[in-house]
């Protein structure tokens, strides 16, 4: 099946819902509130509207789980063998802040497993993209760009805009280094800043929904990092009865 996927058509659909989501972005545009308070504007449904039809287009035979649809019982998805997990516009408080940092994610899932991931930033053009086995890349260019070679003198820690808690900063806090840098940045671009090089570390000790990882998790994977979970060091799972990830980290 993956065989069967070429990502420059995913990284298309991406560019088209980027395309669609700054016309909305350069104007102003309605926000509504769903159920659990999350904002949702007109480009969250506009970006979905597109890559859902175009995937099902393309891949009819392959289940879609975006945020922006109604989501099937367990019992129904769990046998799944493959299926995409999208995030039409991930970082909707940036989106709403004007700050530039948001993307549109969109994942193939293999059982429980993220195998191709596209990340597309719109307004900073930055396309971020892996295939099991292809390697992952930042516009063309094969990750990762940077290494560190002395952790221990210093240590570059991204971390949440817009969810920073006080156990990731505690967290960060005890990092065994001499140096921490550490920056604020919004959506999945801190999974693609581990796994472009220019961060070392990304914990999230605070709720993500899979949605809002699982195409950067695949980037990360590809560049030859991995995203944790926090309580045992086992890779993140996706496809769980509860879709909610547990706390990670990302090195």
């Amino acid at each position: 099946m993956l065989d069967d996927i070429n990502i420059e058509d995913i990284k298309n659909i991406a560019l088209q819902a980027g395309k669609a989501i700054m016309e909305i972005y350069n104007r102003d545009f309605s926000i509504e509130y769903k159920d659990d308070k999350s904002p949702l504007t007109e480009a969250d449904l506009k970006s979905n509207e597109i890559i859902c039809n175009k995937l099902q287009e393309m891949y009819p035979n392959i289940p879609i789980m975006s945020e922006e649809n109604k989501q099937v019982e367990y019992v129904q998805r769990k046998d799944r063998d493959y299926y995409w997990c999208i995030d039409p516009i991930d970082g909707t408080k940036e989106f709403i802040k004007k700050n530039d940092e948001f993307t549109v994610n969109i994942a193939l899932i293999h059982k429980d497993i993220p195998v191709l991931g596209v990340v597309y930033a719109p307004v900073i053009e930055e396309m971020y993209s892996a295939k099991k086995d292809d390697g992952a890349y930042k516009n063309g260019q094969k990750l990762p760009l940077y290494t560190n070679d002395t952790p221990k003198e210093k240590l570059s820690v991204v971390a949440s805009k817009s969810h920073l808690s006080a156990e990731t900063q505690e967290f960060i806090d005890n990092l065994d280094t001499k140096e921490i840098e550490q920056v604020s940045k919004g959506s999945s671009l801190k999974l693609c800043m581990v796994a472009e090089g220019v961060a070392d570390i990304y914990p999230r000790l605070a709720p993500t929904m899979e949605w809002d990882t699982a195409a950067a998790d695949a980037i990360v994977r590809e560049a030859g990092k991995m995203t944790y979970q926090y309580e045992n060091e086992q890779p993140l799972v996706y496809n769980k009865k509860d879709l909610l990830n547990p706390w990670f980290v990302v090195k």
